[in-house]
């Protein structure tokens, strides 16, 4: 009738009350609030993993001085925590669901702990002795683990071009049977070179995967670190003598004209 009204939210609220399908989409709603907050959860405890992993890195030299050594394993204990509050939401599917998420947190921490066992052992850390540092519930995967053996390469680079720097040598280790003045840092970061050059991703299938993302990238970033310690080994050596004490050697020489094939990696 002309002039009558009706009561659109009573009607809507009763059409709600009847229909069978509400139910389902509330448990859809529900579900999607749980993997939003879970999904933002392991995304600030990545972040913070990815900044304490940085300022542990930032602080490790050969040897560590006890008052730095008690700050890094402090920074340590708080990385654990943060893994361990996020081990319910990873569980089952989910470690898989959120991994690229964990990804870059994972990456950073694989990065620390590997340089600080290269500086005590002049080793390369295994996927396995990683693994052992992460808390039961965590799973590291060989993607991540790679990637920041990828990411190692720079902090060797900076480490011996500052021990350069400070001390006039390039950084070595203690004497063995292979090497009788032991084994330098560059040996190391050109054996590194040549072993990730020769990694073969084409047998992957899946694009999406961090390393098959990220490899073209990591190849030629450490490339140009093997490279810088080179060049500050030649400086070094050739005109090491007419520089004085603490010069820091000049990186940036050569970098607009693009980057030039390496004398001493040409076969």
């Amino acid at each position: 009738m002309a002039g009558e009204k009706h009561d659109l939210d009573d009607k809507d609220e009763d059409v709600g009350d009847s229909s069978p399908f509400m139910p389902i989409f509330e448990v859809f709603r529900s579900e999607l609030d749980e993997h939003h907050d879970r999904r933002e959860r392991i995304i600030k405890a990545s972040r913070d993993i990815t900044a304490l992993s940085k300022k542990i890195f930032r602080h490790l030299q050969s040897p560590v001085p006890s008052p730095i050594a008690a700050e890094i394993n402090a920074r340590y204990d708080s990385i654990r925590d943060l893994f361990t509050s996020i081990v319910p939401d990873l569980q089952g599917l989910n470690a898989w669901r959120y991994q690229r998420q964990m990804s870059g947190g994972c990456q950073e921490y694989v990065e620390a702990i590997s340089f600080e066992h290269y500086l005590t052992t002049q080793r390369l850390m295994t996927h396995a002795e990683a693994q052992q540092k992460l808390p039961p519930g965590i799973e590291l995967t060989a993607d991540d683990y790679m990637l920041g053996l990828f990411d190692l390469s720079g902090e060797l680079m900076r480490f011996g071009i500052t021990s350069m720097a400070t001390n006039g040598a390039l950084p070595r280790g203690a004497v063995t049977q292979e090497a009788s003045k032991g084994r330098d840092i560059l040996t190391d970061l050109r054996s590194l070179r040549m072993n990730f050059e020769s990694l073969d991703t084409s047998f992957s299938t899946n694009n999406a995967s961090p390393l098959k993302r990220d490899i073209d990238k990591k190849v030629e970033v450490m490339r140009q670190s093997v490279d810088k310690v080179e060049k500050a080994v030649y400086g070094m050596i050739i005109r090491g003598r007419e520089r004085p004490k603490g010069w820091m050697p000049d990186l940036s020489e050569g970098q607009d004209r693009g980057r030039e094939p390496v004398e001493s990696y040409q076969a």
